[in-house]
C-alpha cells in the first residue's frame, strides 16, 4: 500500500499508543455493530438451526408474536460485552500484520505496497486470533437465542449458560464447543472482510488522486457494507455449520460428533442447500451491519489520531 494511502509504521513504532488506538476504535464499532445487527442475528441463528420456520418473514413473525419485541435482542448481553472486545482484536491484528508487511516489504522492495494476498493473510491472522474470543461468545449467544421461551428457558444468563456448558463437557468441549470450524471460518470471512474493504478503498483514493483520510464517511460506510456481503458469501456453510453445532445437544441428544460429521450429516440430509439456510437475512443484515463497522472504526480513528 502506497504511504499516501497509509501511513508507514513498523509494529514496533509507537506499540503502546498505536495498539490502544485500533482496540478502541474496534470496540467502538464493535458496540455498533451488535445495536445494528442482534435483530437480524437471531432470525439467521434461528433459520439456521431449526426448521420450524418457511423463511426469514416468517421466521420473524413467529418470535415477534410468540415472544414480543424484546425477542430479537435475546442474548445481546454477551454480544455488547463480547463483541467490543472481538471486534478490536480483529482490527488490532490486523493492522499490526499489515504495518508487520510493509515493514518486510520495504526491506525487500523499498516499497511498503502490499499485495492482496498479503492483505487477505493480514484478515486471516486477526480472525484466527479472534477466535478465543469469538468462539465461547457467540456459543453463548447462539444458546441464549435459540432455547425455549417462557417457564422452559434453559439458561438464567449468560454466566448461567456458561456454567451448565461446562457443567456438561467442560471448559474445552463444553463451552468451546465448535472452535475448530469456527477457526476456518474466522479466517476465511476476515481475509475476505478486510482484503475487500483495502480494494475499495485503495481503488477509491487512486481514481481520485486523494488521500485515504480524504475519503468520505458515506463512501467509507459503503464500501464496508459491500465487504460485509463478500464476507458472509466466503464463509457462510463454516457459519451454518458452527450454529448447528452449538446449539447441538449433549451426550445421548448429541447429533454431531465432530465438524466433519456435521458436514456430512448436513449434506445427506439437506444437500447443498441446508450450508446456505439463513442466508437472505444474513446479507441483509450485513450490509448495514458491516457499514457501521468501519464507518465507526474510521470515524473514531480519525478523531483520536
Amino acid at each position: 500500500m502506497s504511504k499516501e494511502i497509509h501511513e508507514l509504521e513498523a509494529p514496533e513504532q509507537g506499540g503502546a499508543n498505536r495498539l490502544f488506538k485500533d482496540l478502541f476504535a474496534g470496540a467502538v464499532g464493535g458496540v455498533a455493530q451488535v445495536l445494528i445487527g442482534q435483530p437480524f442475528d437471531i432470525v439467521k441463528v434461528r433459520l439456521q438451526t431449526s426448521q420450524q420456520y418457511s423463511g426469514a418473514l416468517d421466521a420473524a413473525t413467529k418470535i415477534y408474536k410468540n415472544e414480543g419485541a424484546l425477542a430479537f435482542y435475546k442474548g445481546t448481553l454477551t454480544p455488547l460485552l463480547g463483541i467490543g472486545a472481538c471486534v478490536s482484536v480483529q482490527f488490532a491484528g490486523f493492522n499490526y500484520a499489515r504495518r508487520a508487511f510493509e515493514a518486510r516489504n520495504v526491506a525487500k522492495h523499498g516499497s511498503p505496497q502490499l499485495s492482496y494476498s498479503q492483505y487477505y493473510a493480514a484478515g486471516a491472522f486477526a480472525g484466527v486470533a479472534n477466535t478465543v474470543l469469538s468462539s465461547p461468545i457467540e456459543h453463548i449467544r447462539i444458546r441464549l437465542q435459540t432455547q425455549p421461551h417462557g417457564a422452559d428457558r434453559l439458561y438464567n444468563g449468560p454466566i448461567d449458560c456458561v456454567r451448565k456448558l461446562s457443567a456438561h463437557q467442560g471448559v474445552l468441549a463444553g463451552v468451546y464447543r465448535g472452535t475448530a470450524v469456527t477457526y476456518l471460518r474466522e479466517a476465511q470471512a476476515y481475509g475476505v472482510w478486510f482484503t475487500s474493504f483495502e480494494y475499495l478503498m485503495n481503488a477509491d483514493a487512486k481514481r481520485n488522486a486523494i488521500d485515504r483520510k480524504d475519503i468520505s464517511t458515506l463512501k467509507v460506510a459503503m464500501y464496508g457494507g459491500l465487504a460485509g456481503e463478500m464476507l458472509w458469501l466466503s464463509s457462510y456453510p463454516f457459519d451454518v455449520v458452527k450454529s448447528k453445532m452449538q446449539s447441538d445437544g449433549f451426550g445421548e441428544a448429541m447429533k454431531y460428533k465432530s465438524m466433519r460429521d456435521c458436514f456430512a450429516k448436513t449434506w445427506r440430509a439437506e444437500g447443498m442447500g441446508g450450508f446456505w439456510r439463513g442466508i437472505g437475512p444474513t446479507l441483509l443484515r450485513a450490509m448495514p451491519v458491516s457499514a457501521g463497522t468501519f464507518a465507526t472504526v474510521e470515524v473514531t480513528m480519525r478523531l483520536i489520531s
